[in-house]
């Protein structure tokens, strides 16, 4: 079913298993047209695709029209969600965008197709190589330079990204020899945004000057990423002895490399919130100096404020 896909994107499928039937986030571009297109072509019956209307500008109603079209001629069920996402003080509006696109495609797959269990993504190498140099240009730790994830678990659903070492050129080539049209997505010209930039100005640089870019990127990201969960590991076993809330004499026992992991870990887990560098150093030193009973403690961290509470660390939105 498969035979008119090129080697790359053949055999990243052929590597790619998962659960069916599976659902496909499909935003009328040309990555996610070429996942629905591959996908329902290797697993005809087992596709779901799922379409997020953001409204953030006026081709979304194109984007809608081209799913809803798209799907008819492949026969996948489609389900189309509305979200106006307002970003909240300190957060861009991508970032707010994003946070709704991921919450409104898992509710509609648990709504709409309650045995589904696999959600598919179509972020490719490109995406990935500038989702790395975009972590490295704010100074990012392991979980930044891990850059995005080809699997994991959120929301009762496992998501995949099986094309993070497909170039896009490739899925675009493959789209037009199919004759299989998309929609291109008027914000991707604008160079206000960071990402746009890379995209335009960066990555033909690191073509001319590293043609295997792409593929050692990944492998980078790979490493940071696996380097990543042995930290996770070591900070949730930390953890289990620190206790939750933190108690402060035995979070001081610990190196202060290992304090900020296990503070980063505890506020990402228990609390959906990261402080930054210059914060969680300065809540490192308040916990260094907390050696009297009355010494307090009240700092920004993250979207809220950490507190002295007797022995404890104790966090509170802002």
């Amino acid at each position: 079913m498969t035979a008119s896909l090129p080697r790359p994107l053949e055999q990243t499928l052929a590597d790619f298993s998962p659960g069916l039937p599976f659902a496909v986030a499909l935003s009328g571009g040309a990555d996610s047209v070429a996942m629905v297109l591959a996908c329902s072509r290797r697993w005809p019956g087992q596709v779901r695709a799922v379409h997020i209307h953001h409204g953030l500008q006026t081709a979304a109603d194109d984007f809608e029209s081209h799913c809803r079209s798209v799907c008819a001629q492949l026969g996948v069920p489609l389900a189309i969600r509305r979200v106006q996402a307002s970003n909240a003080p300190g957060q861009s509006p991508e970032d707010a965008a994003r946070q709704a696109r991921y919450q409104s495609l898992s509710e509609a797959v648990h709504t709409e197709w309650p045995q589904v269990r696999d959600v598919v993504l179509a972020q490719h190498a490109d995406d990935q190589v500038e989702t790395l140099l975009i972590a490295l240009s704010r100074g990012a730790g392991l979980p930044g330079l891990a850059s995005m994830p080809a699997h994991w678990h959120r929301q009762g659903l496992n998501w995949h990204r099986p094309w993070l070492g497909v170039p896009g050129a490739e899925l675009r080539e493959w789209l037009r020899s199919q004759g299989q049209a998309w929609i291109e997505d008027p914000s991707n010209s604008d160079q206000k945004f960071t990402r746009n930039r890379v995209r335009a100005q960066v990555l033909p640089a690191l073509a001319d000057a590293f043609p295997a870019f792409r593929e050692t990127f990944a492998r980078s990201a790979a490493h940071a990423a696996q380097a990543q969960e042995v930290l996770n590991e070591v900070a949730t076993q930390d953890l289990s002895l620190i206790g939750v809330p933190p108690r402060i004499q035995v979070l001081q026992q610990l190196s202060r490399a290992r304090q900020a992991l296990v503070l980063r870990h505890w506020l990402r887990q228990h609390h959906a919130t990261t402080p930054s560098t210059a914060q969680l150093n300065e809540l490192l030193a308040q916990i260094e100096a907390c050696n009297t009973r009355g010494h307090r403690l009240h700092l920004k961290v993250g979207q809220g404020f950490i507190e002295r509470a007797d022995g404890y660390l104790a966090w509170h939105r802002a």
